[in-house]
């Protein structure tokens, strides 16, 4: 039984996963929006209020994190593990569905 290398099936394998991607797309459009109420709802909630202020100074403003230290006069490596540490809250969160 000879093999066909993945390169000769011109685009084979692609095009299947394509066709799949596309067949599952519109499942997982209440699976994101479920997620999305979720997070926010956990951010409001689970979060402390420096840990919610540098969150959305990262990720909604689109800050550095040596910006937001020299903002709220803290250290760089204090942002970072801020950061981490409400990642990882909301993360604990998500993951069993609050």
């Amino acid at each position: 039984m000879k093999s066909t290398p993945y390169d000769s099936r011109a685009g084979g394998i692609a095009g299947d996963m394509s066709v799949w991607l596309r067949s599952v797309q519109e499942d997982n459009e209440e699976q994101l929006s479920r997620l999305r109420r979720n997070l926010r709802r956990a951010r409001e909630q689970e979060l402390t209020p420096r840990q919610r202020q540098m969150l959305a100074m990262y990720y909604d403003e689109g800050k550095t994190m040596p910006e937001i230290a020299a903002e709220l006069g803290v250290v760089t490596s204090t942002v970072s593990r801020t950061i981490c540490r409400a990642k990882k809250r909301l993360y604990r969160c998500l993951r069993y569905g609050l």
